[in-house]
């Protein structure tokens, strides 16, 4: 089974309860920012599938059990963002309504800090389009 390389994070935000309501709140800022638009336009109308995925994948990727591989396996991120564009507009986005998830949700300044800087990484990882 492949590994997906993890952040230590998962009792220290709260568990799977503390991710559902992260990833309901940034798809909610997603929906309702004027800068997300280009990137909510990049998802289908449902948004509850994907905030599943969503869920299960930060569950792993932040130290949880390994829902996400299991079903899924290696997560691929890149591979699966090849067919959006995603420069710099769009991983800034992302992160905007990311880090007011965090904000709604995570308690600790440090720890959003701390996320925020391995969400940066990762956002960053998955830009393929260097136009701007």
């Amino acid at each position: 089974m492949p590994q997906i390389l993890r952040n230590p994070h998962f009792e220290a935000i709260g568990g799977e309860a503390t991710i559902i309501r992260l990833v309901d709140r940034f798809y909610f800022h997603m929906e309702s920012l004027p800068v997300a638009s280009a990137i909510r336009a990049m998802h289908e109308a449902d948004l509850q599938p994907v905030k599943v995925v969503l869920v299960k994948f930060l569950i792993e990727w932040l130290g949880g059990p390994a829902v996400y591989s299991i079903e899924r396996g290696h997560p691929r991120l890149r591979q699966k963002h090849m067919g959006f564009p995603i420069g710099e507009a769009a991983r800034d986005a992302w992160m905007i309504c990311m880090r007011r998830a965090m904000e709604d949700v995570v308690a600790s300044t440090t720890l959003r800090q701390q996320l925020e800087q391995v969400f940066f990484k990762t956002a960053d990882f998955i830009r393929n389009d260097n136009r701007e």
